[in-house]
């Protein structure tokens, strides 16, 4: 009996819910209020949108030419009576989410080659947006410069390129973007290349080989021996020599003792310091070496 008092309860509060007058808000979808509407509010930005690329592709772009504003930031009706910022997309952090924003801008660049891979992106995981490197409406050319712009999320890595052995980064020479794609690869790290070494042997080709006596690490990594962005030692290598390539070479026939500047492979005669400084004093082709002889093979030639 109770149970079925309760079931007939149950059933009036759920009629009684649904003939209940709303509280004013209408589920129907906002309008398009025109170019000229927004211009009573937003002149300025409209002067600045004028001289960007996108004022151009839109006005080229049937699909989009009318709309104008409203063709990325949605139409405006709801704006109209509530001007905050998360009735419309304003591409910023009192916008809707940022793969909102973002779906708004693959509406035209889904097809571009250049975020094809925008899903599987790093960028995007971190829910990074669009707008956060592209300045839509400040720049004739839509790219925030580099590498100021990487260096605000990417901190470790402006650090590295600011020791003493480094790509040249600082100078212009070289960019982020050269050897990173920002909107997605399929390997780690976002790079250009499917392997580092390939993407390094652009540059440095004479160490690409092959070589009649290789190296196992160089052919491996070029991260076992190198850091990408910069470090302390010369060469932008992970340690100094010896250190570093005792990490690997530590046999009998070699001093397994943690070397320093002053120290040598055989006792503490002058002149025998000079050979404990590094190991390239006497294997200068660490990469690999033509020589048929057996030096050949221990990369002394």
């Amino acid at each position: 009996m109770k149970k079925s008092v309760l079931f007939c309860r149950l059933v009036m509060i759920i009629i009684l819910i649904g003939i209940m007058p709303d509280d004013g808000r209408s589920d129907e979808q906002p309008d398009y209020i025109g170019t000229e509407t927004c211009l009573s509010c937003h002149d300025d930005m409209i002067k600045a949108f004028d001289r960007s690329v996108h004022s151009k592709a839109l006005l080229s772009n049937d699909k989009y030419s009318e709309k104008q504003c409203e063709a990325c930031h949605g139409p405006g009706s709801e704006h109209m009576v509530t001007p905050e910022a998360s009735t419309i997309i304003t591409f910023g952090s009192q916008s809707p989410s940022q793969k909102a924003q973002n779906n708004r801008c693959l509406s035209c660049h889904a097809s571009s080659q250049h975020v094809a891979m925008w899903e599987t992106d790093l960028h995007a995981k971190q829910d990074v947006s669009c707008i956060a490197c592209h300045p839509v409406h400040k720049d004739a050319r839509p790219i925030a410069p580099m590498p100021e712009t990487c260096y605000s999320c990417h901190l470790d890595i402006k650090i590295d390129a600011n020791k003493q052995s480094r790509h040249p980064i600082r100078e212009g020479k070289v960019e982020c973007q050269d050897c990173h794609n920002p909107h997605g690869t399929l390997t780690d790290d976002m790079l250009r290349a499917d392997f580092l070494n390939e993407l390094c042997y652009r540059c440095h080709a004479e160490k690409r080989g092959p070589f009649m006596w290789e190296h196992p690490p160089v052919e491996e990594n070029c991260g076992t021996c190198h850091k990408s962005h910069g470090s302390n030692h010369k060469k932008l290598l992970n340690q100094k020599v010896p250190n570093l390539c005792q990490g690997c070479h530590f046999s009998s026939h070699i001093n397994s003792t943690a070397l320093d500047r002053n120290s040598s492979f055989n006792g503490s005669k002058p002149s025998n310091k000079f050979y404990g400084r590094s190991c390239l004093n006497c294997h200068p082709n660490v990469h690999g070496s033509w020589s048929p002889t057996r030096r050949g093979k221990r990369l002394i030639y």
